[in-house]
């Protein structure tokens, strides 16, 4: 499989494509990739904002409708669940191939 060129992720992006395979907004954005990364990853809104207008021009999330008005709800599209896609498999195969090299430290 070819490997993109997109990849790979930052770990930001990784958590925000993750977070909005279902509809979400800026501050359940945040919430969620906290809760989703155990605490290690908190955005700030300066960055998740930012991050959102890049992965818009990129056209791996899109504005979706919600009845909110007051607040702007985005969900991954088909191009980032592709992106996403191709991330996690070239994860698994990093893991893959450290466990096949049995590489945990120890001596």
């Amino acid at each position: 499989m070819k490997r993109l060129k997109e990849l790979p992720l930052t770990e930001t992006t990784y958590y925000i494509l993750l977070a909005l395979l279902e509809p979400g907004h800026g501050y359940l954005i945040m919430e969620k990739v906290y809760e989703m990364s155990q605490g290690d990853v908190k955005i700030a809104a300066g960055t998740m904002y930012g991050a959102i207008e890049n992965l818009l021009k990129q056209k791996w999330i899109a504005s979706v409708p919600s009845d909110d008005k007051r607040r702007k709800v985005y969900q991954t599209t088909a191009k980032g669940r592709e992106i996403l896609s191709s991330e996690m498999n070239r994860l698994e195969k990093l893991l893959w191939v450290a466990k096949k090299m049995d590489c945990k430290g120890e001596e």
